[in-house]
């Protein structure tokens, strides 16, 4: 029998849009995996400092200085920051963490599987004491480390290809919920526009751009669940050029206007990510 625990403290979705700080120097007593989303925002971590962008994963452990900072939005008002997060504790979390070197700061990607235990982790734990199951909670939480692992080791182990189009697919995470261009992810990527939208489609059978709002819409769920925001200014930060093509968007693929499905929720929450 596996007598080893795990105990999730806190699980949720953090997205800031002002400047924002938060420093736990000398404070961090338990276990804290930070997932960037979208944006940007700087970590500093034993007097080293780390810029977190899109798809970064962050690993802390007990006894770490953290200080975070998010910067002062763009001028035209964008995106800030977003991530999931979670601090943790128990012994088969202290085991897995010594299994192997793992570094602070990992670039891993969005995967929408490690995603998805993500937030049902965090679903899970909104249940409260009374609601929430343990074994689920633990085996959701297992799983996440498990798949951080094979992420981070994925990450390194690419050939040239598929090393230039998770390049393109991180640019475009990064940028979606801004104005960018294809080629200024060409570039980045060290391609020609030809060749790095052949590439993405060969990969990911999708167009980058296809891709950029599949990331705008997914990041305009987030802002309706668990911000205030108004729709005009949900589709504004998620890099909609207006509202009404938001609204045209939004309704092709969920089959609902954003204001219906707003209206829906307060009745029985729908799986939207599945639709997308």
């Amino acid at each position: 029998m596996d007598t080893l625990e795990t105990s999730v403290l806190i699980c949720d979705y953090s997205y800031h849009y002002k400047a924002f700080t938060h420093n736990m120097k000398g404070e961090l007593q338990t276990y804290l995996f930070r997932l960037q989303t979208e944006g940007s925002c700087k970590v500093y971590v034993q007097d080293k400092e780390f810029r977190m962008t899109s798809g970064d994963l962050l690993l802390l452990k007990p006894g770490d200085d953290y200080h975070l900072v998010v910067d002062e939005p763009h001028k035209e008002g964008r995106l800030s920051s977003g991530d999931y997060y979670l601090f943790c504790e128990g012994s088969w979390i202290e085991n897995w963490w010594k299994r192997q070197h793992r570094s602070t700061v990992s670039r891993i990607g969005l995967d929408d599987k490690l995603i998805s235990l993500w937030r049902n982790m965090l679903l899970e734990k909104r249940r409260g004491p009374l609601e929430e199951n343990a074994e689920l909670k633990d085996a959701l939480l297992r799983g996440l480390c498990l798949y951080i692992d094979r992420a981070i080791k994925e990450n390194i182990q690419t050939d040239r290809a598929v090393s230039s189009a998770l390049k393109l697919k991180r640019f475009i995470e990064e940028h979606a919920t801004v104005t960018f261009k294809l080629d200024e992810a060409a570039r980045y990527a060290g391609l020609s526009l030809s060749r790095a939208v052949r590439l993405f489609k060969e990969h990911y059978n999708q167009t980058m751009i296809q891709y950029a709002i599949e990331i705008r819409l997914n990041a305009a769920l987030e802002r309706m669940k668990y911000s205030e925001m108004t729709l005009e200014h949900i589709a504004e930060s998620c890099g909609f050029a207006s509202y009404s093509y938001f609204h045209r968007v939004f309704r092709a693929h969920f089959g609902v206007s954003p204001a219906e499905y707003l209206k829906s929720r307060q009745h029985e929450p729908i799986d939207d990510l599945e639709h997308v």
